[in-house]
């Protein structure tokens, strides 16, 4: 098969960043979420153009020669995606117009118990018409498409997390099919046409983790890497083989020759088996990339630290706890032995550090001009880790104690970035910015735009976008330049972190916000910035990144969310790739699928690895094909498809309004169980009707409407607002499940009932509870797991033998109000508490703050506000949310 480099056969518009900046956004019409936001790259339609003339696309090899996958002529709109919610009137803005709830007058709970609700053992009787108009289902989907009336049926919960829909694929696929961690379609089965999607009223999309780590990845050195000389999808256990010379792709369905190399396999040394080599065993692999996958010699690691030391900064204390983390782990850095580090320091000046061996202390100059910054020479500011790691510890160690008595206030962040891409563009590599303030000088100041007596607005909430175009116009030339920015702002007040977050969004980089940080003050601040750091600092990283995602003919990508640059329809620039990272893409049905039976989608990943390696990461995902409407709806993954619809609100959001993107997550709820109900099921009785796979689809969206990103009524900071909206962009889909709907567990009764048992550690397996007061009892402790943070909860009333041997004190009063970790006890129920948690956090990346939370505490105020289900001053109960959508489908 032919590797080497041949002309991308993707058209693709060239242009100038400032001229992709001036582009127009897509009209929108009616209330609905939509391909909503070209102006925004990190959520951006297939008409995308590359800001550099580098010939990425001929690396990676393009897709189909046909329509489906090519940019539209200059002047003609991109394709729009099937709108969702369309013809339904706006969310009523009058919540409290809803029948009053009486509260419940146990004082053990402080949730509500409104009319019409039934106790929580009864459950909707199964009537044998149930199924009636979705005959020839199977019996498991038959459980799926279990009709459940949610205005009764109260415990919807699973007592554990659920698990993705199993894809109806035969074993021998289902063996080799991609994981859901790393791949997820939001519907398991793929609607034969369009008509039908648009009949479920679901939305089509992929979530994709695809740089993960992974304990087991299967690695292959060939001479061939076998592709499709159509599509050039990689080969793969979809694939067919007609014979030992000639396979089948299931993407294009070309037919196409075995070379000679690959009819040897290297597992079992044995020839004439090309349908048992790895590649063709296993949905993941990484094969090591030839020179034809380069463009130059591979980069080493390089890295950049671009640090704020004004007067603020010195303050908050996050100098003494950079350096001293770094320093730890300054040997646990990816590289090898041609990794290059650097250091920058700015206020109203910028500094530089002469490292360069053979110097007997670090030499510091600095730069005043900030309008035209003298950069010395590169080979004195980017050195050698190896060669030069004891003037950088000296360095590190000084840092902290060097700007103590500083009386600057000022921040010049713009000219330290021009700078940084200055220094870091004949190489590309890491950037890692730390900044505290508003920046106040030179390219990129900034003006105070947050109005505290406009947070609470029950409508709209401005400033949401960029306030200028300089840090977007820095990615884009960062991104062309292989330079990734990571942004970690420590800040306690407004930063205007809407218009700072384009610099990492924009070159594949990373956010990170810690607000109202203080090293002393801020106990849970700091110790997870300490962790944080960790992570980020000895984490896998991937340099010069491509990546493409490939499907089945018929099927075409429109829209693509993440922190990224599309350099061309289906090529996303990622600068940096790191393991914690999260992509979400929109699709639509081209043409009928009728005669497949199965469809496949395919991400590939070109990276350089740390150590120099040119690597190909290729994760490939099969779905069976649907005719039916019932299957449809049994296969929806209904936390993709929440996960998929946060992203496009968060862009209706910043596009059109809040109100709208809320609006259409809400009409959302309504099409879909509207067309459940008038194409699903004949039963129709005076309640709110859901399949049981999409039970928690109304309980999901609430729980969105109520996320720091999308709420209103509130006072929620606008920096808060906007970081909550990067998150959900940029994460793996697990991570902001956990955002989204946090998991509450009782802790303080747990038995070894069910437990596991995991290298002679016993770990309780305490059921979910709902998210709600009425849960609480005094008498009890809850941990909720909010993913970036948790919560334990004690109750004043709670076990003394609890709080003695779990957190260390003899009574709840004694209990500080601070308290930020639960302590290592030599006593079973502490060993029992920490294994639980730890198991929690067993596939977690980045720890997550932690607070031990008072009854009588101010700060059970953000524990309280995670129980979604429960009514606030300005938004719905989810029993009242349900009764507002049932009025809306009856209108």
């Amino acid at each position: 098969c032919n590797t080497t480099k041949r002309k991308e056969n993707v058209k693709s518009h060239h242009m100038t960043p400032s001229n992709i900046l001036q582009e127009k956004t897509v009209p929108l019409n009616g209330n609905s979420i939509s391909q909503i936001y070209s102006g925004d790259s990190s959520s951006t339609t297939t008409g995308s153009a590359s800001p550099v003339p580098n010939s990425y696309e001929s690396l990676e090899g393009g897709g189909y020669s046909g329509t489906s996958l090519q940019s539209p002529p200059a002047g003609v709109p991109a394709k729009q995606a099937p709108p969702f919610g369309y013809n339904y009137p706006t969310m009523h803005p009058a919540y409290q117009q809803s029948p009053a709830p009486k509260p419940d007058p146990s004082p053990s709970h402080g949730g509500y118990n409104p009319p019409g609700y039934q106790p929580y053992s009864q459950v909707l009787t199964l009537l044998s018409s149930a199924l009636g108009g979705l005959s020839g289902v199977s019996e498991l989907e038959a459980e799926t498409l279990r009709p459940m009336n949610l205005l009764q049926e109260r415990n919807i919960l699973p007592p554990k997390r659920a698990p993705p829909p199993e894809p109806n694929l035969s074993n021998d696929l289902r063996k080799v099919n991609c994981s859901p961690d790393t791949f997820r379609c939001t519907l398991t089965n793929i609607p034969q046409t369009q008509a039908l999607l648009n009949k479920a009223r679901l939305p089509l999309g992929l979530l994709l983790h695809p740089f993960r780590d992974l304990t087991q990845l299967p690695v292959i050195t060939s001479n061939t890497i076998v592709r499709c000389r159509s599509c050039r999808t990689y080969i793969n256990p979809f694939v067919s083989f007609l014979d030992q010379r000639r396979w089948k792709c299931n993407l294009c369905y070309r037919v196409n020759d075995v070379p000679d190399e690959f009819m040897y396999n290297p597992v079992t040394r044995s020839y004439g088996e090309p349908h048992k080599r790895p590649e063709v065993q296993n949905s993941t692999v990484e094969f090591i990339a030839s020179s034809d996958y380069m463009l130059r010699p591979p980069q080493p690691a390089v890295y950049l630290f671009l640090l704020d030391v004004s007067h603020n900064a010195v303050e908050s204390g996050y100098l003494n706890v950079f350096c001293q983390s770094l320093l730890d782990n300054l040997e646990k850095l990816p590289g090898d032995t041609r990794t290059h580090i650097g250091f920058v320091t700015f206020d109203s000046t910028v500094h530089f550090y002469n490292l360069q061996e053979g110097l007997s202390q670090p030499q510091m100059l600095v730069v005043s001009d900030i309008d035209d910054v003298f950069i010395p020479t590169h080979d004195s500011l980017l050195v050698n880790l190896k060669e030069s790691k004891e003037l950088v510890k000296d360095l590190l160690n000084a840092l902290p104690g060097m700007f103590t008595h500083t009386r600057e206030t000022q921040s010049a962040l713009g000219p330290a970035l021009q700078v940084a891409y200055k220094l870091m563009s004949p190489t590309g590599g890491r950037v890692s910015v730390f900044q505290t303030q508003l920046p106040t000088l030179g390219a990129g100041l900034l003006q105070s735009r947050e109005d505290p007596n406009l947070r609470s607005s029950t409508k709209n909430v401005q400033h949401l976008g960029p306030a200028t175009d300089f840090y977007k116009k820095l990615a884009l030339d960062c991104s062309g330049q292989q330079i990734g920015v990571d942004l970690f702002l420590l800040s306690s007040q407004y930063s205007d972190l809407a218009t700072l977050a384009c610099v990492s969004k924009y070159s594949a980089g990373g956010v990170f916000y810690y607000p109202s940080f203080h090293h002393i003050h801020n106990t849970a601040q700091r110790q997870k910035f300490q962790k944080d750091l960790q992570r980020y600092l000895t984490r896998k990283i991937g340099f010069e990144a491509v990546m493409r995602i490939r499907c089945t003919k018929g099927l075409s990508i429109h829209t693509f969310h993440g922190n990224f640059f599309v350099r061309s329809t289906d090529l996303l620039s990622l600068a940096n790739v790191n393991p914690d990272s999260g992509f979400a893409v929109q699709m639509s049905i081209e043409e009928s699928l009728a005669d497949t039976s199965l469809a496949c989608f395919q991400a590939a990943l070109l990276y350089t690895s740390s150590k120099g390696k040119r690597r190909i990461r290729v994760h490939t995902l099969c779905l069976p094909v649907v005719s039916q409407l019932s299957e449809v709806f049994a296969g929806a993954d209904i936390q993709a498809i929440s996960c998929l619809l946060a992203n496009m609100a968060i862009d209706r959001s910043i596009s059109s309004s809040l109100s709208d993107a809320r609006d259409a997550l809400v009409n959302a709820v309504v099409d879909c169980l509207t067309a459940y109900r008038a194409n699903g099921s004949n039963i129709q009785p005076s309640g709110l009707i859901a399949p049981a796979a999409l039970r928690l689809f109304p309980l999901y969206v609430l729980a969105l409407l109520k996320q720091k990103a999308l709420r209103t009524g509130t006072s929620t900071r606008l920096d808060e607002r906007v970081f909550s909206m990067c998150e959900l962009k940029s994460q793996p889909l697990q991570q902001i499940m956990h955002m989204v709907h946090p998991d509450l567990y009782r802790i303080d009764n747990m038995t070894e009932l069910a437990a596991l048992h995991l290298n002679d550690s016993v770990i309780p397996q305490p059921p979910l509870l709902q998210l709600t007061a009425e849960k609480l009892t005094r008498e009890g402790a809850f941990l909720m797991d909010c993913g970036s943070v948790m919560y334990l909860w004690v109750g004043k009333c709670c076990n003394e033998m609890f709080i003695c041997d779990v957190l260390g004190f003899p009574n709840y009063a004694s209990l500080p109000s601070n308290m930020t970790e639960i302590p290592e006890l030599q006593t079973t129920y502490s060993e029992r508490t920490r294994a639980f948690i730890s198991w929690l956090l067993e596939s977690r990346t980045f720890h997550p703050a932690f607070h031990v939370v008072k009854d009588d505490a101010s700060t059970k105020t953000s524990f309280f506000q995670h129980l979604v289900e429960d009514r606030t001053e300005s938004a719905f109960s989810y029993y009242e949310f349900l009764l507002h959508v049932q009025q809306q489908m009856s209108k």
